[in-house]
């Protein structure tokens, strides 16, 4: 095992995609010379040259637009979009060209781009830079949603991702870059067609993803020591949901605590929380109840900002409130 942050995970994943495919190549704004927003491709330049790490203009339509055209041409593009909340100017290509173009050519064309993403809440970055839409991906067709949760996800999904023939959106966490883990020496490439279970238990699921993976496993330590022995459940792929590991661990414990940064209307936990109602009702000791973020835009003051998300103390004592103590 060795210690790694989780932006060493990310880095060391497309150094090792790239070594080993060398139609692989980066793009993106600052992914060059000064080593990415978020200091993730640091020193790729140096190692690949210019033609495989591409600094591009403040044109996030226009980057994604040229990767998945160098995608449908043979090469296998990974597109990075600062953050989340830029998402939104290269839309139109994700949705009405990357998402669409296999069905639109009756299959002729297939478009294996790899777009990542910064998304979450937590470094005070405030409503123009901190955002957990997730949900409104993984709401379309065409796309195979992947969330980062825990360090050997950000280590492999990338790896996977880019071995798949049609688009993958992979949202990496911002609040998570400096967190440190133990990772396998070996670590590489993971499955991407399934949720996980992270933490064994009997009382109760806890159904989650991204950041609220390790705040779950926390809460689940927290409890253990009053005696309640909590399932934690990461999805990992938004779309399409894996929900048999979902339902599988709801029929063991019989109740279900879904837990989401995203704001509560129309969420994953709104879609995760109505599937268990309609395919395990009679498996319920209790309600599905839902813990998100609070329906505000980001605030940027840290205590507003942490009271915005679900936090541990929260998602223990909604634990406790499924279970009646």
């Amino acid at each position: 095992m060795m210690k790694l942050t989780y932006r060493e995970c990310i880095k060391q994943a497309i150094r090792e995609a790239m070594l080993a495919d060398e139609r692989v190549f980066l793009v993106g704004e600052d992914v060059g010379r000064y080593g990415g927003a978020f200091a993730v491709s640091k020193g790729l330049l140096q190692e690949f040259g210019p033609e495989r790490i591409l600094d591009a203009p403040l044109s996030e339509a226009g980057f994604t637009g040229a990767g998945i055209g160098a995608a449908l041409g043979g090469m296998r593009p990974i597109v990075e979009i600062m953050t989340i909340n830029f998402s939104l100017l290269a839309l139109d290509q994700i949705v009405n060209n990357a998402a669409t173009l296999r069905h639109m050519s009756g299959g002729q064309f297939n478009v294996p781009v790899v777009v990542r993403m910064n998304s979450g809440i937590g470094r005070q970055l405030a409503a123009q830079h901190s955002h957990s839409w997730e949900p409104l991906f993984a709401h379309l067709p065409g796309l195979r949603i992947l969330s980062t949760g825990t360090h050997e996800d950000a280590r492999g999904m990338i790896i996977s991702a880019l071995k798949e023939p049609d688009p993958v959106i992979i949202f990496e966490y911002t609040a998570m870059l400096n967190l440190e883990a133990e990772v396998a020496v070996d670590a590489g490439a993971v499955d991407i067609t399934k949720a996980r279970v992270r933490r064994s238990g009997k009382d109760l699921s806890v159904i989650t993803y991204g950041p609220g993976v390790y705040k779950a496993l926390e809460a689940a330590e927290t409890l253990s020591k009053e005696g309640i022995d909590v399932e934690v459940v990461d999805l990992r792929v938004l779309r399409p949901l894996d929900m048999d590991t979902v339902l599988a661990s709801v029929r063991r414990t019989h109740r279900a605590l879904v837990v989401e940064e995203a704001w509560r209307s129309v969420g994953i936990a709104a879609e995760v929380s109505a599937r268990i109602t309609e395919e395990a009702f009679y498996d319920l000791d209790a309600p599905v109840r839902r813990l998100c973020g609070v329906e505000v835009h980001i605030p940027y003051p840290k205590h507003l900002e942490d009271a915005s998300i679900p936090q541990v103390a929260d998602i223990v004592r909604e634990v406790k409130a499924l279970l009646g103590k």
